[in-house]
């Protein structure tokens, strides 16, 4: 049972591909630690939101949200009968927005964000005894952004821009994990710090450079609870509940620092978001699964570099399995929560009926 259905498992929940909290990609999945023996895995997905409104005008915004590719890799080996380590490449966050409009006559018209992040996380794990075991190691983070601000709705600001270039920097994870193998169980806790990057931040208004200085962004801490149980024969349930401290990722470089009072280019509210879901093996080569993902609302008002507000979506996932090879596929469809994207703590547009969906693949290897 195990072979077939935590892989069902691990796509679902690392492939519940509408983005929890508006730039959580990856959710930082550590599922390739637990597998038996020598073990390697490629993954890639595809995401297509539909994000869309009306500013307060009454123009009408097309589609915000572009559509993006996800990538990971991961490497398990033992290094004996206790001790074992993995190689996880991921890519943790990312934003892609860009709303359309003449910046003079829309509220929001060609404010963007481009940022994206690549890691590679090392992580070791020793088994106390049967049932317990503890891991934790080192991720290094990679991370860039461009942002411009467009629309009447930035006042003075409209027409600003900022260039973070790429930075570098390193964090770290640590956690535990519980299981029974007679019942395929295995609950298991990981905390993932936070990783400060600082970056030279260009700021422009227009075609005139305004800043060129250092600015320290964060980003954020994070604890996954991961759990799956068998519940009869040839069936898993498996779930996930996953904490991000998006409250304390700031970015406010020193021109719009001092432009607006100490004001951040993003505010994000922490988001808890939930997967639940139950696995079946059909036979010795086939798996399929369903799993909910689900992520609470908060304030309507949210960042326009962010325009959504909580999620609820359906994930199906299936397994081939021949010999030592493993494919997993899965399709998702999300449903986001309508938003109200804000300046100055004034609603400027209101997005409802937005949806997001995504297709993942897994190929995997035990060698």
């Amino acid at each position: 049972m195990k072979l077939h259905l935590t892989a069902i498992a691990a796509l679902s929940l690392t492939s519940t591909l509408a983005q929890a909290g508006g730039i959580d990609r990856s959710g930082q999945d550590i599922g390739a630690l637990f597998e038996t023996g020598r073990y390697m895995e490629l993954s890639f997905g595809q995401v297509s939101p539909s994000v869309s409104g009306k500013d307060v005008l009454g123009n009408t915004i097309g589609n915000v949200g572009n559509d993006y590719l996800q990538f990971g890799f991961a490497y398990k080996a033992d290094l004996n009968d206790k001790l074992s380590y993995a190689l996880i490449l991921d890519t943790p966050y990312a934003a892609d927005v860009v709303y359309p409009g003449n910046p003079v006559a829309t509220m929001l018209g060609t404010t963007s964000a481009n940022a994206s992040s690549t890691a590679l996380t090392g992580l070791l794990r020793y088994k106390l005894n049967d049932s317990f075991s503890v891991h934790g190691g080192l991720r290094i983070e990679r991370a860039t952004a461009q942002i411009a601000l467009g629309g009447v709705g930035y006042g003075g600001l409209n027409g600003y821009g900022v260039s973070l270039n790429t930075n570098t920097a390193l964090g770290y994870s640590i956690g535990a994990a519980f299981e029974k193998p007679e019942i395929a169980l295995r609950v298991a806790l990981t905390y993932n710090s936070g990783i400060s990057h600082d970056f030279t931040a260009t700021e422009t208004l227009g075609a005139a450079t305004l800043a060129v200085a250092q600015t320290t962004v964060k980003t954020p801490q994070s604890v996954n609870l991961d759990f799956q149980s068998g519940v009869a024969k040839d069936t898993l349930v498996f779930g996930q509940i996953r904490w991000v401290d998006w409250s304390k990722f700031q970015l406010s470089p020193t021109f719009f620092n001092g432009a607006t009072g100490g004001g951040g280019l993003i505010g994000l509210e922490d988001t808890i978001t939930y997967t639940l879901g139950v696995g079946r093996k059909f036979n010795d080569t086939w798996s399929g699964a369903i799993s909910l993902n689900y992520e609470t609302a908060g304030d309507p008002l949210v960042s326009p570099l962010a325009p959504t507000n909580g999620q609820l979506g359906v994930t199906l996932a299936g397994v081939y399995t021949k010999g030592n090879m493993k494919i997993t596929a899965g399709i998702n469809y999300t449903k986001l929560g309508d938003a109200q994207p804000e300046t100055g703590g004034a609603a400027r547009a209101d997005f409802t009926d937005n949806s997001a969906v995504g297709i993942g693949f897994k190929i995997g290897f035990t060698f």
